[in-house]
């Protein structure tokens, strides 16, 4: 199988959102006080109870805990950005409509992220894998409206984990985060596509998900159960929807869905989005992004 796999974050990167990006990096790449007070608190009391006789793990104990909260309160200053959007009225619709098409997705009971796939063109694989045309490697994925640890905004962003990054849909870009290393694409710069996919299910049925057919786990090349095989179940065919981002950057990544005619509605919000940053070049929104001092 081949992975589905976006290039390294560090390559998305959306020159009108730059000064912002490097901020974000530059923040994260600091030191984390709370891990740094933890350590010197523990430390000290640890001396202390060395010296005091007896008592140097508790006090190492007791002062680590104060050392990591006072270390967790300085860097959420020092490490968080705020960004704070002021959208005109079209602008505000369009996001709207995004994030109700996204609630639409978060209703799936079947969502996935699909990691890497094959074409199976082997016989024998063929028959082991109930007469599947391809393999894919996917897990259950999550889609929640939240912000990246490192921002503070008046918008709560939709935003889908693929695997080890995570897509945040702010509304005038893209921001996927990657450990703690951020890009950005913008949406004039997102590639969307979405294709109903025939899924043989081995695992639980999604409640919502349309079964087309069924197969057998070992099937004959005319369709029939391969008599060979003692244990030759029925199995599921179900219809999902795939939906796949891109963007000549390096984005690449895929996930479905357990419902079809799901994505449209989310790939037309983007859409409009990237058509308002074209025809208006972005004086729609007003983007105020500074750090808390």
């Amino acid at each position: 199988m081949r992975e589905i796999e976006s290039r390294d974050v560090v390559e998305m990167r959306d020159e009108t959102f730059a000064n912002v990006l490097d901020e974000i990096n530059a923040r994260q790449s600091q030191t984390r006080l709370s891990v740094a007070l933890a350590v010197l608190f523990g430390i000290a009391g640890f001396l202390v109870g060395t010296k005091l006789g007896g008592a140097a793990p508790v006090l190492g104990i007791g002062a680590f805990v104060p050392g990591m909260l006072i270390g967790k309160w300085f860097d959420s200053y020092r490490r968080v950005s705020v960004l704070y959007y002021d959208l005109e009225k079209d602008a505000e619709a369009a996001y709207g409509r995004l994030v109700g098409a996204f609630e639409t997705l978060t209703g799936c009971a079947g969502r996935w992220h699909v990691a890497a796939g094959g074409k199976i063109e082997d016989l024998t694989a063929w028959k082991r894998n109930a007469g599947a045309s391809m393999l894919v490697d996917k897990k259950p994925t999550t889609l929640t409206s939240s912000l990246p640890k490192v921002l503070r905004s008046n918008v709560t962003p939709p935003s889908i984990h693929v695997g080890r990054q995570v897509l945040f849909f702010m509304p005038d870009l893209v921001l996927v985060k990657d450990g703690n290393r951020y890009g950005a694409v913008g949406y004039a710069d997102l590639q969307t596509q979405f294709a109903p996919s025939n899924f043989i299910e081995t695992g639980k049925v999604p409640s919502d998900a349309e079964i087309v057919s069924y197969t057998w786990a070992h099937p004959n090349k005319n369709g029939g159960p391969d008599k060979r095989f003692k244990d030759n179940p029925q199995i599921p065919v179900c219809r999902y929807e795939a939906l796949r981002f891109s963007s000549p950057s390096g984005l690449n990544e895929l996930v479905e869905f357990s419902k079809t005619n799901v994505s449209q509605p989310f790939c037309q919000a983007l859409s409009a989005l990237a058509q308002l940053h074209r025809s208006s070049d972005r004086q729609f929104i007003t983007l105020n992004a500074h750090t808390r001092e």
